[in-house]
């Protein structure tokens, strides 16, 4: 069984890196989004204009597709933009926010994943339920209480997407339908501020950038991540999100792959 823990270090990988991550995000959360990147040590652009996204998607180390606040526009942008980002080898993460919501938005997801070739896929279980044409409550573009079993839902997402699926929650899966991970790190913190989970998508974009292995890139991408956010708790209190959301951002800075290796919890199924 491989050791996770050799999976960590890739976040010293991508600091030394600094990989470009091309993002195609929602109005709501950029700046967090951006800031988050700079944190982690990766290098974040912005770029939605059907004219220059082929370009920039191939010059980039990965390219991440979020539909928060879609419109046909982007959606088009994000197509041309994926198939560029295929034809170069550069990975593609996407984020279907909101699936399950609307019509548009199950259907836009849908055809994403239909006419992109996805490296993998990070979303709520309502999300990636209704992708693959599941029933899973969802208010607005958050999941609903919902009841199943996760890792189940993640491996027939797998399966039926043929990419990594990536179900974030109290607990967070991983698998490419075969190979499945939980990871327990994190704190409810996270869901008081807007676009913590759009900004670890672009997480994951990053490690991807520096590990063509999905989903080793998404376990240690998720560790990282929680182990920082419980650090940033720590200090801020519990409830204090506005303060977490600051400390949050220096602990994305400041947590090593030490730090994920002593703190991680990180269980294979």
């Amino acid at each position: 069984m491989a050791d996770w823990r050799e999976w960590a270090e890739l976040r010293e990988r991508v600091r030394e890196a600094n990989p470009l991550v091309h993002n195609m995000t929602n109005v709501v959360v950029t700046n967090f989004t951006a800031n988050g990147l700079l944190a982690l040590g990766a290098s974040p652009v912005m770029a939605y204009a059907k004219e220059e996204v082929a370009e920039m998607a191939k010059l980039a180390g990965a390219l991440v597709l979020n539909i928060g606040t879609l419109n046909a526009e982007e959606v088009e942008a994000m197509l041309i933009a994926g198939r560029a980002a295929n034809e170069a080898g550069v990975p593609v993460v996407f984020d279907p926010v909101g699936a399950g919501a609307t019509r548009y938005r199950t259907e836009t997801a849908r055809r994403i994943a239909e006419q992109v070739e996805l490296a993998a896929v990070r979303g709520n279980a309502a999300e990636i339920a209704n992708m693959i044409g599941e029933t899973w409550a969802i208010k607005g573009v958050d999941a609903g209480e919902g009841s199943g079993d996760a890792a189940a839902l993640a491996k027939r997402a797998a399966a039926k997407l043929g990419t990594v699926v990536i179900i974030t929650g109290k607990d967070d899966v991983v698998t490419d339908g075969n190979t499945t991970y939980l990871v327990h790190n994190g704190h409810p913190l996270l869901t008081k501020v807007t676009g913590t989970g759009c900004l670890l998508t672009s997480v994951i974009g990053a490690f991807a950038a520096v590990e063509r292995d999905m989903v080793k890139a998404a376990v240690a991408a998720l560790a990282y991540y929680g182990v920082a956010a419980e650090r940033a708790a720590a200090e801020a209190g519990e409830r204090s999100p506005g303060r977490f959301q600051s400390l949050f951002l220096d602990a994305l800075a400041h947590t090593s792959a030490d730090d994920v290796k002593r703190d991680g919890q990180v269980e294979q199924r």
